[in-house]
């Protein structure tokens, strides 16, 4: 069973997004261990792998690019290859990243349960392993985790959902119905927890009614985060309880799943539910500025791979990293979990969310 336990300054430092301190120009000379006592360093301009699962959805794509340039400036020759959600292809190329000299590896979990021999033998080559975006679960080959809250982004979730609720159907009882992300993704029972931990008090009280009665996340869950798994089912919800009655929300675990689902109610003729979702997709984003999706959670890649390269960093100069945020144990070992915190994106919020970020501000002006 996972723990999770919370460290001083714990979610004070989570809000903050820090930019990696790391710059180009560095020479190719070994660094000394510091005081920190975090090991004997490697190469200033050492290969650094990237393991992704794969570039099927906006934010991994742009994970990959970050990734290639975020790594050569900071001096380090970057490695970063995707899986194509294959669980056998990333552990060979994790193998593959050992063997071409990686003193830093950085992995995206397709399943953070099946990486065990690989990570291993990347440990036992005195490679440090951070995992990005997901948990690397049992093992002790692994140094550190850097994602957004999983739970609290669940939370957010859940808490969008009632407020679309309020705002754009009246006042309740709700029909709803809830959808979880891929099973094998460690996040995705976080997301669900924490979801489920705001709206099940008021399905408790008769606010929120789920007609169809799956409740548990086995059974909402979507097999490989499939946005076409994901509408057949939706489709199949609405025929089986929705020929006489109104859907009015549905809980979305990704803006991918998000469109299938308002895709689906559109063609059965219903009118859009309030479907939240995660990641601030181009086409979600567009979607909620034009009044269909009502909200996604954002997470923004750009702080994730830059707090990720401030890690390699430290340990690449001998030093420990800052104190993380949290610890959550992975079934082997309580894992540093450097967890930033999302914030939900709505039509009123949007701009202001967006601000600094020139190529989503321009969907909104456009």
């Amino acid at each position: 069973m996972k723990r999770r336990t919370f460290t001083i300054g714990g979610l004070a430092a989570a809000g903050t997004l820090l930019l990696a301190a790391c710059g180009g120009g560095r020479t190719g000379t070994t660094t000394d261990s510091g005081d920190g006592g975090g090991g004997s360093g490697f190469d200033a301009d050492a290969t650094v792998g990237v393991a992704l699962p794969w570039l099927g959805t906006q934010n991994w794509a742009e994970a990959q690019d970050l990734f290639t340039a975020q790594l050569k400036e900071a001096g380090f020759t970057p490695l970063v290859q995707a899986a194509d959600n294959k669980v056998s292809q990333q552990q060979q190329q994790i193998e593959a990243m050992v063997q071409k000299g990686a003193k830093a590896i950085v992995v995206g979990p397709i399943d953070g349960t099946q990486l065990g021999s690989a990570l291993k033998s990347a440990k036992d080559a005195g490679i440090r392993i951070i995992g990005y975006d997901r948990l690397i679960e049992n093992t002790d080959a692994v140094d550190a985790v850097v994602q957004f809250g999983s739970v609290r982004t669940g939370e957010l979730q859940g808490q969008s959902l009632l407020d679309g609720l309020a705002e754009r159907k009246g006042e309740g009882p709700y029909n709803i119905e809830l959808f979880g992300g891929g099973p094998a993704d460690p996040n995705a029972p976080n997301f669900f927890t924490g979801a489920m931990s705001v709206l099940q008090p008021k399905i408790d009280d008769g606010t929120l009614v789920v007609v169809s009665g799956q409740v548990d996340f086995q059974q909402v869950a979507t097999q490989d985060w499939d946005n076409g798994k994901a509408q057949s089912r939706m489709d199949s919800l609405l025929a089986s309880n929705y020929s006489d009655k109104e859907i009015h929300g549905v809980l979305s675990p990704n803006d991918g799943i998000a469109r299938a689902i308002i895709t689906a109610c559109k063609a059965a003729g219903q009118e859009v539910p309030v479907v939240d979702g995660l990641d601030a997709e181009t086409e979600s984003i567009t979607s909620i500025w034009n009044g269909e999706q009502y909200s996604t959670v954002h997470k923004p890649t750009k702080d994730l791979v830059a707090k990720t390269i401030e890690l390699i960093t430290a340990y690449q100069k001998g030093e420990d990293p800052e104190a993380p945020t949290e610890t959550e144990n992975n079934g082997t070992i309580d894992v540093p979990v450097y967890a930033l915190d999302p914030v939900v994106v709505t039509k009123e919020n949007a701009e202001e969310v967006f601000q600094d970020d020139p190529d989503r501000l321009a969907l909104l002006k456009g």
